[in-house]
């Protein structure tokens, strides 16, 4: 198929502007380069949990209007119209001769009613419940969109380490190849021997395998990434930022867990549900108190359209409720609710204060690491030089050489590993103490 420059042109814009893969026949497109904070800000518009969580809030919001309502005017019009008989003797009505059913005849009636609430503190209570569930809600959605930031990032840093992964294995195949051509040269020269090829050669042909995973696994990681924020696992992606690492002073561990406390979401949550308990309570015990209602309406009404004439009324009604069984229930439901709230909040507590701790043991673990992994590394690539010298200088055969090369590769894994950890550390302890939607930036050390 001949190839339209133009129409690849405007597939190449919209690839990049939608992150959607373009046809085959515009060929190799450039891949969507991606940021973290574009990946988490993808991924809060497409987590399902998220929306969910969204729903909910929405949904609170409505149970909270619904109960205002209660303290709210109450206003409607009817308009019925009759044709009828009545059967007056029925009715108590009956004189001699008096026939026992009147009409047919017609009646016509236009009338505004109206009601409003001046006193009823189970209305009340119940209104200021679902104030504090609708916070609850809102806690639950701040909750989930940080809990969505810690997965997004995981899923990005998992994919930063795949790629630092490749770069490890492609160096080590580049320094393979480089020993393999001296062992081939040093046989030529006669100082070295064909096993000494043979090792070269077999771990040259390691690496290359190592190289071939690596890459199998940056693919997957950026299908599982590209997955996470709503994209298309197709999507050809690539990563605008490295694993690296960043030193990050974390504050002390009893100012981080009094900061938990406050901020995070979770705990929130917790202690607005209770507060939300304690006015359902305070709701169920008014149920024996009085209500006052005042209403009224106002129209007109006869017999034919030419007579209406108007009239109306005005009245205060008292509301004493003097037996409910159904109050005893429903205060039992309220406190195994309440009772199970209270032991969530005490799990919960030290709960954040377990997040809190562990996240900065791993922070300074992971730091710490980092620092061996990095003179480890130093020493290995040391090593290896060292190596390569004594078995070009025929001091040495190359088993040396392997076993440097060896050691390079545990080296490398080491670094990634801790520089890894460590940003996963970061990660978590800004999950742990809350508030993570404003604080990973600086915690990542994201500008």
């Amino acid at each position: 198929m001949k190839r339209n420059p133009a129409v690849c042109a405007i597939a190449a814009v919209f690839s990049f502007l939608a992150a959607s893969a373009v046809p085959a026949f515009c060929g190799q497109v450039a891949p969507y380069r991606l940021t973290l904070e574009e990946a988490i800000r993808k991924g809060m518009e497409a987590n399902v949990s998220v929306l969910v969580a969204g729903t909910r809030v929405m949904e609170a919001d409505g149970s909270r209007e619904r109960r205002l309502s209660a303290y709210l005017p109450h206003v409607r019009i009817e308009t019925p119209f009759a044709y009828q008989t009545v059967n007056i003797k029925a009715q108590g009505i009956n004189f001699p001769g008096a026939p026992s059913v009147v009409g047919p005849f017609t009646t016509w009636d236009f009338r505004a009613y109206a009601d409003q609430t001046l006193l009823d503190l189970q209305s009340y209570h119940s209104l200021k419940a679902s104030e504090k569930d609708q916070q609850a809600r809102r806690n639950d959605y701040q909750d989930v969109r940080n809990l969505v930031i810690r997965q997004i990032a995981g899923l990005y840093l998992n994919a930063e380490a795949a790629i630092a992964q490749v770069d490890a294995a492609r160096s080590r195949v580049t320094n393979s190849e480089t020993l393999e051509k001296l062992a081939r040269d040093q046989h030529d020269a006669g100082v070295a021997t064909g096993l000494d090829v043979l090792r070269a050669q077999v771990q040259l042909a390691n690496d290359r395998q190592a190289l071939l995973v690596a890459r199998n696994d940056v693919k997957l990681s950026l299908m599982t990434l590209a997955r996470s924020i709503g994209l298309s696992p197709g999507t050809p992606l690539e990563l605008a930022e490295t694993l690296e690492f960043r030193k990050l002073e974390a504050p002390q561990v009893e100012d981080g867990v009094t900061a938990a406390l406050e901020d995070r979401a979770d705990y929130r949550s917790l202690h607005a549900q209770r507060e939300s308990l304690d006015e359902q309570i305070k709701a169920s015990r008014s149920r024996y108190l009085p209500k006052l209602v005042l209403s009224g309406n106002y129209g007109g009404s006869g017999q034919q359209l030419s007579e209406i004439e108007p009239s109306g009324a005005i009245r205060v009604n008292l509301i004493l409720s003097i037996f409910d069984l159904d109050r005893e229930g429903e205060r039992k439901e309220i406190d195994g609710r309440l009772k199970r709230i209270e032991q969530q909040l005490a799990d919960q507590r030290f709960g954040v204060e377990l997040d809190v701790r562990e996240a900065m043991l791993n922070l300074e673990s992971a730091a710490d690491q980092v620092a061996v992994a990095q003179t480890g590394l130093e020493l290995a690539a040391r090593e290896l030089e060292l190596a390569g010298d004594r078995f070009k200088n025929g001091v040495a055969n190359n088993i040396e050489v392997v076993n440097a090369q060896d050691s390079l590769a545990r080296a490398q894994q080491n670094r990634i590993i801790a520089l890894t950890s460590h940003v996963d550390a970061k990660i978590a302890l800004a999950r742990a103490l809350g508030d993570t939607e404003k604080t990973y930036k600086l915690f990542l050390g994201i500008q």
